[in-house]
């Protein structure tokens, strides 16, 4: 199996990019495919002594950067000869069976949409990152790739977390969530009411395992397993969530740093901080799959290190064997509506 991987793309690019590419291949037995600056690449493949993994490692020459403030446009325009728009068009030619970024979130959509191309029959493509929760990690579609959705593309996006969800997460039936202002069936704006029907209708039909509305406050307790949404809302509860995780765990190094007693107390339950603390940890997940291309598509966090870019593969590799897209083929006249009458 083969990972095309944006060697370019990312915060600390190239040296994590091609660390966690040497990680994966020793570890995983990933074969990668680095594309980006060549001569920046093969530098910090010496700097990572990759010598006992090369025959794993290919480099392909990508002279130019997407830059995090360039616009989402210029995958397929200015910078045509970008390391993720290179990486891109190889993997819609097959010469990959998946792609792992950390770089600009809007030219991977833009450059996945135009390159590799959605799913027939899928409206719109959607970011799904796993969050912790007390029941173990839910799947939170859509997380920003989509600010305006139709209740057809809610629709879908149940469907096609359903499926990831199944099999990454080995958990049969889960559990479908749709996040609103309250639990009550007549709760939220039009669109919500709407997809709330459709998911009604989906799940009596016994194709998903709809089960209503649920709160804000719900979803890190587990409330559901695959809690969707526009990406809007999801990129709000997302940051949100990082930004909560990140003040609970520094009010709680400050609370054991306050007394020999509270430090003492810390060397306690230091192993279950420390679990606590990885499953806050983004570098343990890997990144989020971009469902509804044609083919597997990561988009790893942009501030990445090589072992969060090694988890990404992990997972680019896992999707790729998974049968995913082929579950959403083989059902896509459920995912579509009929066109309203005029």
């Amino acid at each position: 199996m083969k990972i095309i991987l944006d060697a370019m793309g990312g915060d600390n690019a190239p040296q994590s990019t091609v660390e966690g590419a040497v990680l994966a291949a020793r570890e995983l037995g990933a074969e990668v495919i680095l594309v980006g600056r060549e001569s920046d690449i093969l530098a910090c493949l010496d700097r990572a002594q990759s010598s006992d993994v090369t025959d794993k490692l290919e480099v392909v020459n990508a002279p130019d950067v997407i830059d995090m403030c360039d616009s989402a446009t210029s995958v397929t325009k200015e910078k045509k000869d970008s390391s993720l728009a290179v990486g891109l068009r190889m993997l819609g030619e097959g010469k990959g069976d998946a792609l792992v970024s950390g770089g600009n979130t809007g030219a991977v959509l833009v450059g996945s949409t135009m390159y590799v191309k959605r799913i027939r029959g899928i409206r719109r493509a959607a970011l799904a990152p796993i969050i912790p929760t007390g029941k173990g990690g839910s799947l939170l579609i859509d997380c920003g790739a989509n600010v305006e959705c139709t209740p057809e593309y809610l629709l879908q996006f149940a469907y096609m977390g359903s499926y990831y969800f199944e099999k990454q997460m080995h958990r049969a039936d889960p559990t479908i969530g749709l996040l609103n202002n309250g639990a009550e069936e007549s709760k939220g704006t039009p669109v919500l009411r709407e997809t709330y029907a459709l998911l009604k209708k989906a799940h009596e039909a016994g194709r998903i395992n709809f089960v209503g509305n649920i709160e804000g406050r719900d979803v890190a307790f587990g409330a559901a397993d695959i809690v969707l949404c526009d990406g809007f809302t999801g990129n709000v509860l997302l940051k949100t969530y990082e930004g909560v995780g990140m003040y609970f765990v520094g009010e709680m190094k400050k609370m054991f740093k306050k007394s020999a007693f509270s430090k003492l107390a810390a060397l306690m339950v230091k192993s279950s901080l420390m679990e606590f603390k990885q499953k806050l940890d983004y570098k343990e997940v890997g990144g989020a799959p971009l469902l509804g291309i044609s083919k597997p598509v990561i988009k790893a966090h942009g501030s990445s290190d090589a072992h969060a870019v090694k988890s990404a593969i992990r997972q680019a590799m896992e999707y790729a064997d998974s049968h995913i897209i082929e579950s959403i083929v083989e059902n896509i006249e459920h995912m579509t509506l009929e066109p309203k009458a005029q």
